[in-house]
């Protein structure tokens, strides 16, 4: 008897490993150099400084990363990123540990971080999805998000656990660690097989057609820009406004770290979902789950206790699994696989573009409408931009079509080698949606990479 499933391949189960070993460091670390900003006797606006520079060259870089992506062998450019973190968050946890750091130091450390993520990104998520077998997509994506969730929920216990026992600095050399594993993992990906790539006309080229593939597809352009709004006024409420309702009505940091913990633990739920069912109408399905997502700031308004919103966390856990699943079983079944990670590249923009400038402006909201009022608009935001995306006929048609050669599929069945004609086809999720777990830190939706001090996630399109 196997150890793992028949339909679980040696790359799938090389992807899947690296992704739970990057998402146990980063969760961490994200809440270690957040603590070593505040040891240096920053405040909450350096922190904030410090976070904002991981962010710009992410959302600068990620376009020319999905290009970079589509022309050289994923894996390489996967590979490259990750050292290119394991280094920077090695030199950074060097420079806490030493006491002689600067907070210019840290922002520049970070900044390198989001641009690893940014060329990492979109190559993750053509690269994991070109293990994947068809009729096994679903499952195999599920577990492999139930893994990084999972791994998220304990990297961030232990990771606090740690801080407090033995300092930032050192969870940020395991960070470092972390990622130095994970890429030598991923080097070890079998890739014969794999079809080449046909020199494309130049970089802008490249964009351009990415961009037609996007445009061309009314269901995708539709979600990406539902998203680049529901990402950002979600990021508002749960990352600025939820603290301070947690600090004045429910008790402090516990029960909001409590529903942020309720929310993780929803996702697994979901994935277990999702590995089971199998929706016929993949992208209404999804839709249709995207509405909970308006709950936990209604929650935060109102306020809610602490119970009854760990509740309302956990139900928006599930249904935003399920979101995440069937949006990248619709891009693997529907985006050609040599454009891919373009495709990817303009995703992942839509849904970080917005969330550094609805951050920002929360302050000023609240000072003008209060508090209450702007929770409400993020809710009512939410659902009228998932109603509107229920108006696109192709949302609501498109049908999963299983065992297929979809577009994705054609090109993508031979990377799984001898193994997939040996019924062992890889198959694995898909980090862009739900963001790869290589940059950490907390987001509660499955279409935002997790932003963080880590390589180059989310999720969650």
């Amino acid at each position: 008897m196997t150890a793992r499933p028949a339909w679980a391949g040696r790359n799938y189960t090389l992807l899947t490993a690296a992704a739970v070993v990057t998402g146990l460091g980063n969760s961490g670390a994200l809440i270690a150099a957040a603590f070593a900003v505040l040891a240096l006797g920053g405040d909450g606006t350096d922190v904030g400084l410090v976070a904002a520079a991981r962010t710009v060259p992410l959302v600068v870089f990620l376009l020319v990363g999905g290009a970079v992506a589509d022309r050289l062998p994923r894996h390489r450019v996967m590979v490259a990123a990750n050292a290119l973190n394991c280094v920077s968050q090695g030199v950074f946890a060097a420079l806490v540990l030493s006491g002689d750091a600067r907070l210019w130091q840290m922002a520049v450390l970070s900044a390198l971080g989001g641009t690893g993520h940014a060329f990492f990104a979109p190559a993750a998520e053509g690269m994991v999805l070109a293990s994947v077998d068809g009729r096994q997509a679903g499952r195999a994506f599920a577990v492999f998000r139930m893994g990084v969730n999972g791994a998220a929920i304990g990297g961030a216990a232990l990771g606090g656990a740690l801080i407090a026992a033995v300092g930032p600095g050192w969870v940020l050399a395991v960070d470092a660690a972390a990622f130095a594993v994970a890429g030598a993992l991923r080097a070890f990906l079998d890739l014969r097989g794999m079809p080449e790539r046909q020199a494309g006309g130049g970089l802008l080229g490249d964009l351009r057609d990415g961009w037609r593939e996007v445009a061309g597809r009314p269901w995708l352009w539709a979600v990406v820009a539902q998203f680049s709004v529901v990402n950002a006024v979600v990021a508002a409420a749960e990352a600025v406004y939820g603290p301070q309702v947690a600090a004045e009505h429910l008790g402090g940091a516990r029960p909001w770290g409590l529903a942020l913990a309720a929310f993780g633990a929803g996702t697994v739920l979901g994935g277990l979902l999702m590995t089971r069912w199998r929706p016929r109408r993949i992208l209404l399905t999804g839709a249709l789950c995207v509405f909970p997502l308006a709950l936990p700031s209604a929650a935060l308004a109102v306020p809610l206790s602490a119970g009854w919103l760990a509740a309302v966390m956990f139900a928006t856990g599930v249904a935003l699994e399920v979101f995440g699943v069937t949006w990248m079983l619709a891009l693997h079944q529907e985006v050609p696989e040599e454009k891919f990670s373009r495709v990817s590249a303009y995703d992942w923009l839509g849904s970080v573009a917005l969330v550094p400038v609805a951050t920002a402006a929360a302050g000023p909201v609240e000072a003008a409408v209060g508090r209450s009022a702007a929770l409400w608009g993020c809710s009512a935001l939410v659902l009228l931009l998932t109603a509107a995306v229920l108006c696109v006929p192709d949302v609501r048609h498109l049908v999963r079509r299983d065992g297929s050669a979809s577009p994705a599929a054609a090109g993508e069945a031979a990377v799984s080698g001898a193994a997939a004609t040996a019924g062992t086809a890889a198959a694995t999720g898909v980090p862009g949606a739900a963001g790869p777990p290589e940059a950490a830190g907390p987001q509660p939706t499955v279409k935002a990479p997790p932003g963080g001090s880590g390589e180059g996630s989310a999720s969650v399109s």
